[in-house]
C-alpha cells in the first residue's frame, strides 16, 4: 500500500509573494505622490509671493546722515587711544504697503584707507511710509594707525574736523501683510565732515544703499 503524499506549502508561499511585491511597488508610488504635493505647494507659495511682491512694487529704502560730531578724542603719536563719535542716521521707508524689521545692525567707521571701529546699533522696527532717526554711537578704541593716517588725523584735528566714512550692514525683514521676507542691507555714507565741536549747522549727507 502506497503512503499518501503529504501536502506541501509551496503553493501558499508562492501566493504570498505577489502580495509582498505589490506592497513594495506601492511604497515608491506613495513617496512620489508626497514629493509631488510638496513641490506643488512650494511652487504655489512662490508664485503667490512673487505676485504679491510685484503688486506691492517696493521702493528703495533711503538713508542720510543728519548730524555728527566728536564728543571725545585721544590721540598719541601713531595710536588712537579712544574716540567717541555721535551721528544721527535718517532712515526713510517710502513704501505704503511694507514695514521693515531691522533685526541686526553694524556700523563700520573708516578714515581714509583704515578701519577705525565696528559698533553694534540698536535694532528697531520701522512702520510703513515712515522716517526714523537712528543714533549711531561710534567708538574707536586702542587703534594702531598707519603713519600717513596718523599724520592726516593730526592735521584734521588742528583744522577742527575729519572726513569719515560710515558703512552699515543690516539683517532685515520686509513685512507685507502676514508675509515676512528676509533680506540683507548695505548702506554707504560719506565722506561725512565730522567736527570736533557740536556744529551750529550740518549739511545732510545722502547715502547709497542696496538690498540683497
Amino acid at each position: 500500500m502506497r503512503n499518501p503524499q503529504l501536502p506541501t506549502t509551496t503553493t501558499h508561499r508562492n501566493a504570498a509573494r505577489p502580495r509582498s511585491h505589490e506592497r513594495e511597488q506601492r511604497r515608491p508610488s506613495l513617496v512620489r505622490l508626497i514629493l509631488c504635493v510638496l513641490l506643488g505647494l512650494i511652487l504655489l507659495f512662490g508664485i503667490i509671493a512673487l505676485i504679491t511682491w510685484l503688486v506691492v512694487n517696493p521702493r528703495r529704502l533711503r538713508f542720510s546722515i543728519e548730524t555728527g560730531s566728536f564728543t571725545r578724542f585721544n590721540l598719541t603719536q601713531d595710536h588712537l587711544n579712544s574716540a567717541d563719535i555721535h551721528m544721527v542716521l535718517q532712515a526713510t521707508n517710502p513704501n505704503r504697503h511694507m514695514s521693515v524689521y531691522y533685526d541686526k545692525i553694524q556700523a563700520t567707521t573708516i578714515y581714509e584707507d583704515q578701519q577705525l571701529a565696528i559698533n553694534d546699533v540698536r535694532p528697531f522696527y520701522q512702520r510703513k511710509n515712515n522716517v526714523t532717526h537712528v543714533d549711531l554711537y561710534l567708538a574707536p578704541r586702542d587703534i594702531g594707525l598707519y603713519s600717513n593716517v596718523a599724520h592726516d588725523i593730526r592735521a584734521g584735528r588742528a583744522a577742527g574736523q575729519l572726513d569719515l566714512f560710515v558703512n552699515i550692514w543690516a539683517s532685515i525683514r520686509w513685512k507685507i501683510g502676514v508675509m515676512k521676507i528676509r533680506r540683507h542691507l548695505r548702506v554707504f555714507c560719506g565722506p561725512v565732515t565730522t567736527p570736533f565741536l557740536p556744529p551750529r549747522s550740518f549739511n545732510l549727507i545722502p547715502c547709497r544703499s542696496y538690498t540683497y
